[in-house]
């Protein structure tokens, strides 16, 4: 099948604009390149719907018949087997597993992305963004090779297959072996292509929460960076790559839009939290659709969600792993964007540690928790941003300092977690031990932790065989609560050594009443309770002992435990959550969170109809029939960043640091 990419490169009147929220609202008007090829749209939404069409008038375009460019931005085909029968008695059987991993090296990426001119010109107000371009593939497409293409065989579903002779049998018919769905997998389905939003006729994410009998909505009708993770790897699995493009794409152009809280700007690496579709009045009557994003302005607490842009760098590379279009990561304007969020975590501050810190509220505990510092979710988020990056960046005179950087900080921060943050039975009995006050540079008792810190519920809390990463650690204080997702993206990412990722899923394993109970899975164990809820949340009305973000249980954080339970080889473990969950979220209307210490009632707040549930139940099913694919969204471990001590000690006249002990631990 040859495809016929038609792309306009000429003047024409914008119809989409981005609304950037100031005291003087200021619109940018941005330029489209129009590019579309002569397939239909690969999504399956509901027609009935009112869309807003953005018309464009062009002046003139070009057409360009690039044959060589096949593979280029086309989702992955669902590797499968299908059994193939001939008519004439004779059975012919034919295992079909196709795996498109083309990498092309793109031209698009110059050699001028890292010069400091080039990025100022780039970013300054928004106004010289490259054009949005988006590339529409049908699904049908044919992306196998020769020899595929000349047998006929199409794995898309295993829903036909070309009837000519096959290797002397005739008549061939297919039969599939896929699984059928579940209703509560059609339900789910359904509803995560009703939580689809459009812009300008295209999708660009998912709405947070679909709920028809919501009167007030707040925000939860806008597009959430770190909300779209589970629904787009959804959309990925399944072979539906567009949704996702244009969402990195759009998200990556409001990057660079002017940010502004009482006069201050933050840094231009920011991400949106989040993005809302708006439609505004024009002249003679027409209306306009516009983006309007929200950098934490509006957000309650004023808070930069620090997670945004980390989430968006790893969904770029699961973007790239999943559907083979690698040339959408080297683009000049993705590959700006992936330095200027690096910019901005690893500029220069007064911290003494690799650890990111940043205020509380900044990432999925989006209120006041206690989280301020060096929360772990934030720490393993970071991690896997940069081991993403040091992927995808186009390596060159002008990225190799960034490339170091990324070297270096990674090399610290996993030392860092691993020897500080991590806690068992044997961590506890020595911190219970420690000497205070130790004024050395060979103290052990490093950052001067109180014995006396060591919470009485942990002690008997700890299981003999099992262990964990605490929540927080700064001078004088450690945060001895166990945070599910920064433990969970920990083993996925390999921030913790194989012995500690083990211990990880055996402590949930351990205490799986605690952590998982009726609804998997608990945000964090235990509750604030009492005083230290008056004190550490501000009595929050909202975030009440165990709901919400204390100790409340959050459906939507099921894929990720997937995902580390099949890379650790523990699917059992991943089964008979899923399988939890499953008896409950249909008939409880797909609910945010639960309360109750074993999540047993449906959130006193939550919104029904939640995306992000929706979406990591289904992501959760898919992971686990294919594994090969879930292969592709973890890390192994970096050998290579044990080999090299990047604290600077052996040049001065100190002694060697902790690392060259700490490595027979670390290799385990």
């Amino acid at each position: 099948m040859n495809t016929i990419s038609i792309i306009g490169n000429s003047t024409m009147k914008p119809s989409c604009r981005f609304l950037i929220s100031t005291k003087n609202p200021v619109f940018f008007k941005r330029h489209h390149s129009l590019t579309s090829n002569l397939s239909g749209n690969q999504f399956n939404f509901d027609k009935t719907k009112q869309l807003l069409t953005c018309p464009f008038r062009i002046l003139g375009f070009k057409t360009i018949f690039n044959e060589s460019r096949k593979s280029f931005c086309v989702p992955n085909i669902s590797s499968g087997q299908s059994r193939l029968i001939a008519r004439d008695s004779r059975a012919v059987s034919v295992v079909a597993s196709v795996a498109s991993q083309f990498r092309e090296l793109s031209t698009s990426v110059e050699t001028r992305v890292n010069d400091k001119n080039f990025e100022r010109i780039f970013v300054q107000n928004g106004i010289s963004v490259k054009p949005l371009v988006v590339e529409r593939i049908d699904k049908d497409e044919n992306v196998l090779g020769d020899e595929e293409s000349r047998l006929g065989v199409l794995v898309d579903d295993g829903e036909s297959v070309n009837r000519d002779d096959l290797d002397g049998g005739q008549g061939v018919e297919i039969v599939s072996t896929k699984r059928e769905e579940s209703d509560i997998e059609k339900e789910a389905w359904k509803l995560l292509n009703d939580a689809v939003v459009m812009y300008c006729g295209s999708p660009v994410g998912t709405v947070a929460a679909n709920d028809p009998g919501d009167k007030m909505p707040l925000n939860y009708d806008q597009v959430f960076v770190r909300d779209f993770v589970p629904s787009a790897l959804a959309f990925l699995l399944r072979g539906e790559g567009e949704i996702v493009k244009n969402f990195l794409l759009h998200a990556l152009q409001l990057q660079s839009w002017e940010k502004t809280v009482d006069c201050y700007s933050p840094g231009q690496g920011l991400m949106p939290a989040s993005f809302k579709v708006r439609t505004v009045p024009l002249d003679d009557n027409k209306l306009e659709e516009v983006l309007d994003p929200d950098f934490g302005e509006s957000a309650i607490g004023r808070v930069a969600p620090v997670d945004s842009g980390l989430w968006w760098i790893i969904l770029l590379r699961a973007y790239g792993k999943l559907t083979g279009d690698y040339a959408l990561q080297e683009r000049v304007d993705v590959q700006t964007g992936i330095k200027l969020i690096l910019n901005l975590c690893l500029a220069d501050g007064f911290d003494m540690f690799p650890s990111l810190l940043v205020t509380d509220g900044s990432c999925m505990i989006d209120r006041r928790m206690g989280i301020h510092g060096h929360p772990l979710e934030i720490q393993a988020l970071f991690y896997s941003a940069l081991r993403s990056s040091r992927e995808m960046l186009v390596v060159n005179d002008g990225s190799k300092n960034l490339v170091r950087a990324i070297n270096n900080r990674l090399s610290a921060l996993s030392f860092h977690i691993r020897e500080y943050y991590w806690v068992d039975m044997r961590k506890i009995n020595e911190i219970y031990r420690y000497k205070t006050e130790e004024y050395s540079t060979e103290a052990t008792n490093k950052f001067n932790i109180y014995p006396e810190q060591i919470p009485s519920w942990l002690m008997d809390w700890i299981p003999e065989e099992g262990g964990y990463l605490i929540g927080n650690l700064q001078p004088a204080h450690m945060d001895f609560r166990f945070f599910t997702l920064g433990n969970l993206w920990s083993v996925v990412s390999s921030l913790g050594t194989p012995k500690q990722n083990e211990a990880i899923l055996n402590l949930i394993e351990s205490k799986w009443d605690d952590l998982v109970g009726n609804m998997p899975l608990k945000i964090c164990y235990p509750a604030l309770e009492s005083e230290d809820w008056r004190i550490i949340t501000g009595s929050d009305p909202k975030n009440t002992p165990w709901s919400y973000h204390n100790g409340g249980s959050w459906p939507t954080l099921l894929w990720q435990f997937t995902l580390a339970c099949m890379k650790m080889d523990r699917m059992e473990l991943a089964q008979k959550a899923i399988a939890l969950a499953e008896k409950r979220l249909q008939a409880d209307h797909w609910p945010e969170y639960y309360d109750t210490r074993s999540g047993k009632f449906i959130g006193k707040q939550s919104r029904l109809y939640q995306t992000w549930t929706v979406a990591g139940f289904l992501t959760s099913k898919v992971l686990l029939e294919n594994p090969e694919k879930a292969s592709l969204l973890f890390w192994d471990e970096d050998y290579d960043l044990l080999e090299f001590c990047v604290c600077g000690l052996n040049t001065s006249g100190r002694k060697r640091c902790s690392r060259v002990a700490a490595r027979s631990q670390i290799l385990v």
